[in-house]
């Protein structure tokens, strides 16, 4: 038989639930149960209606706690579990909803691992290295020497201008690739997106310093050859300025450099001389446009304050006697600096400071592989330095300008690049160059040879192993050069175009007094890293054709009427 008070707790929940459908059906919402319920013993006592605004309170004193804890759940809404909850059923469900919540833990530690390992790779063992761009190693196999880069203009073009600009190798690429992507911080700031910027720069100079042969303080990041060139000349003459400042008399700087300059330089010391800042004189080259450094030295006085040559010519790849154009000046006059544009023997021949006994030198990221828009200043320690750019203090205070971090990457890695490179890259430049010349002159040389003439010094020590400069009798190298735009592409050494009232040979040209009919018809050939055979072949075998083609309709034209008549107007040969 049932016990006294599961019978009246079995009763109390029957009427409980009829009181809650009743009080559904007239409020259309779920109400809460009030009224006043105790327990004592053995037996259940209603001390009063329930009422509206009582909240039910159960008090439980001894008896069976089993029943009393059911029915109190049954009145308040819920059901008590299942008896058996681990039923095949459940246990399968159970298993396929826990598939996704597995993928994603899975999947979250499989990240964690891979930010883990990139972390460990770029910070390395110590904090120098902390967050350094990824070693240098060409994408997908390419970039390695005489391999055609990928592209759809190099499958139309042969490139022959390496001397103008070169492409950003592949290798400089791949340690660029983090600095635009992932790392964008500004190195001046003290957080984690900072650190990896800071320290590429910091692993940048020391790669520029290495190729140099100098400390890493010593090296200036600028944004082109032009600002450096400019700096290096501002600094010398901000120096005697300072140095003679209060002697009797006037003292105006003096700077000694070549005929042969980049315009960098021949344009700022225009610039500065009609400024009345200060005084210059060109030493002339010969005709293998090479200059006699006891000429330079003839030029040094006791005003002069810089002498600048250039170390390799980026017209007729002549080098320049450098170092003792150096030891000769500073036998005259022992206070005055040395400056070479070394743009475009980097990467070509060795360059370093100590040899060339240089104060300051120039490097210039797109003569070597890396992007346009970035360049680096040699300044010895202790030599002055003059601030062309004000502002904050990047640079140790030298020059102001949130540092490119990319593109100095990119110079960084370009002149690691040279390092490993420089006992076989020179070998690969000098044989597509020597090829060039063989098949051009073997094709426009004629019987004896006469119609083709190389520009620069015969000694092949004394020239750069990419450059090929040479003339083309009976030719306009410029209007040659418009017929082969889009299929080979190379500079001309004289600007000459049919119909127009004047024309020049270059500077440099006209400073090596190169024959006329050969300076018109000069081409500027210069091959690099990614020169392959194949270009070598195929571009010698369009010039060759579209000379050909040209020296026949200018045969036929009347002498007043040939394209280089304008040419010799212009540097006064004929009337």
């Amino acid at each position: 038989a049932m016990s006294p008070v599961v019978a009246s707790t079995s009763s109390l929940a029957s009427s409980i639930r009829a009181d809650l459908s009743s009080r559904r059906r007239l409020a259309g919402r779920p109400l809460s149960f009030r009224g006043y319920l105790s327990f004592r013993g053995s037996h259940t006592r209603r001390s009063r209606p329930p009422h509206r605004r009582d909240p039910i309170v159960v008090r439980a004193s001894g008896g069976s706690h089993q029943a009393l804890s059911r029915a109190t759940a049954v009145a308040i809404g819920h059901h008590p579990p299942p008896k058996h909850i681990f039923t095949p059923t459940t246990v399968i469900a159970g298993v396929f909803s826990a598939f996704p919540i597995v993928a994603l833990f899975l999947r979250r530690k499989e990240l964690l691992e891979k930010r883990n390992a990139r972390a460990a790779n770029t910070r390395g063992s110590d904090a120098s290295s902390m967050t350094a761009p990824r070693p240098i190693a060409p994408p997908r196999g390419i970039g390695s020497i005489g391999s055609r880069l990928p592209g759809a203009t190099h499958d139309t073009c042969v490139y022959l201008d390496y001397n103008a600009t070169t492409p950003i190798f592949p290798e400089v690429a791949a340690a660029m690739e983090p600095f635009l992507w992932e790392h964008f911080g500004n190195p001046s700031s003290g957080h984690a997106f900072a650190a990896p910027c800071r320290d590429a720069v910091h692993k940048a100079r020391g790669q520029v310093a290495t190729m140099l042969g100098c400390d890493p303080d010593e090296v200036l990041f600028t944004s082109c050859g032009s600002e450096s060139d400019n700096h290096a000349i501002a600094s010398a003459v901000d120096l005697f300025v300072e140095r003679k400042r209060g002697e009797i008399g006037s003292r105006v700087p003096h700077v000694v450099s070549t005929a042969v300059e980049h315009p960098a330089i021949l344009e700022y010391l225009a610039a500065k001389a009609k400024a009345n800042v200060l005084t210059y004189d060109l030493v002339p080259v010969d005709e293998e446009g090479l200059v006699d450094p006891k000429a330079v030295a003839a030029k040094v006085t006791s005003n002069t304050c810089l002498v600048t040559v250039m170390h390799a010519n980026n017209e007729t790849g002549a080098i320049q006697p450098v170092a003792e154009c150096a030891r000769l000046a500073r036998e005259k006059n022992g206070d005055v600096l040395i400056h070479t544009d070394a743009a475009q023997s980097c990467g070509k021949i060795p360059v370093k400071v100590n040899e060339l006994r240089v104060d300051m030198c120039t490097v210039v990221g797109h003569k070597i592989g890396a992007p346009k828009g970035v360049a680096a200043l040699y300044v010895k320690s202790g030599a002055p330095f003059s601030k062309l750019v004000h502002g904050g203090g990047q640079e140790s205070g030298r020059r102001a300008g949130t540092e490119n971090v990319l593109e100095i990457v990119g110079l960084g890695a370009a002149c690691e690049l040279v390092e490993r490179e420089k006992d076989v890259l020179p070998s690969h430049m000098s044989a597509m160059r020597d090829e060039l010349l063989r098949r051009l002159a073997r094709g426009l040389g004629g019987d004896d040879g006469s119609g083709v003439r190389v520009n620069g010094p015969i000694d092949d020590a004394e020239r750069l192993p990419n450059t090929l400069s040479v003339g083309i009798r009976g030719v306009s190298a410029s209007q040659l050069l418009d017929v082969l735009k889009d299929d080979v592409a190379a500079s001309a050494g004289a600007a000459c175009h049919s119909g127009e009232a004047a024309a020049s040979v270059s500077a440099v040209l006209k400073a090596m007094a190169v024959p006329e009919e050969y300076a018109i018809g000069t081409l500027r050939l210069s091959v690099g890293r990614h020169t392959c055979p194949a270009d070598v072949e195929n571009g010698a075998a369009m010039v060759v054709d579209a000379a050909r083609a040209q020296r026949e309709e200018i045969a036929a034209l009347p002498e007043g009427e040939r394209p280089w008549w304008c040419v010799r107007k212009a540097v006064g040969l004929v009337d």
